[in-house]
């Protein structure tokens, strides 16, 4: 069989002569259609800004509305081109799908993703605690929630695994009750020492205007144990814990309070 290679490389050059302005205009428009995409999401996310649109959706919507306007304008480049929407759409399926199995846990935090967007366990801002994980939300993302810890550390949590366990969420009360224990001596009165306590709190500016709890706890081998719970927003929690303990340190050293502290004699056996 005779194969005419000149016909043959004829044929491909006119091809390609048909099909160059096809492929120009498509790039053309492709280039021109992603610029334009991005102007588009500056508005709407000037527009996001302006509105009362939740803080939280935002991501989430931004993400969304810019992968639908990438797939809409590669399918317009396609039929600019000449490639049958048919066979892209029967693609897309096949690539879905192939996906979708791939990617079954991710989908799922996806899921769960959409879960906290709509039923709001927590937002940003909000000081939690998530797969033993304490510290402030900072981002609720599609796949991930995206929290600072209280040591300054961030951490990504799937969403998925955020939701398939407890969360405690600190923040959604609006306070917080500050757990101090102090040590009173066995001799010294206890209206006394809860009268002192009750003023120092008094000093600590950071702290709620609730009724602190002032009361025993249980009596250990030393000392009274007392019960002092000051309340404070999630915030200020850490600057209530540490000026409340200066402070009634502060006033039992100015009411001459010594608390007691084991000690051990050794005696010289002759």
């Amino acid at each position: 069989m005779n194969f005419d290679i000149s016909a043959s490389a004829q044929n491909l050059l006119n091809n390609i002569v048909a099909w160059a302005p096809k492929l120009v205009a498509g790039l053309l428009i492709l280039i021109i259609g992603f610029w334009i995409i991005g102007w588009i999401m500056k508005l709407i996310d000037r527009s996001f800004n302006r509105s009362d649109v939740d803080e939280d959706l935002r991501p989430f919507l931004h993400s969304v509305i810019s992968v639908l306007l990438k797939v809409m304008l590669i399918i317009t480049v396609a039929g600019i081109v000449g490639i049958e929407i048919t066979a892209i759409a029967a693609l897309i399926a096949g690539a879905g799908l192939a996906i979708g199995m791939a990617l079954q846990g991710t989908l799922g935090h996806f899921a769960s993703g959409v879960m906290i967007l709509l039923f709001k366990p927590y937002r940003s801002g909000d000081l939690v605690s998530l797969q033993d994980q304490l510290g402030h939300v900072d981002e609720i993302q599609i796949f991930n929630t995206i929290i600072t810890t209280l040591d300054n550390k961030k951490v990504i949590i799937p969403n998925g695994l955020a939701t398939s366990g407890i969360i405690t969420n600190l923040s959604a009360k609006g306070k917080l009750r500050v757990d101090l224990n102090v040590a009173m001596p066995y001799e010294e009165n206890f209206d006394k020492v809860q009268a002192i306590i009750s003023k120092a709190l008094n000093k600590v500016t950071s702290k709620l205007d609730d009724e602190p709890t002032i009361e025993i706890e249980k009596f250990d081998a030393n000392n009274v144990l007392l019960a002092v719970r000051p309340y404070a927003t999630p915030e200020k929690y850490w600057d209530v814990y540490f000026q409340s303990y200066q402070e009634i340190k502060r006033a039992f050293a100015e009411a001459g309070i010594e608390v007691a502290y084991p000690t051990r004699r050794i005696s010289q056996i002759q």
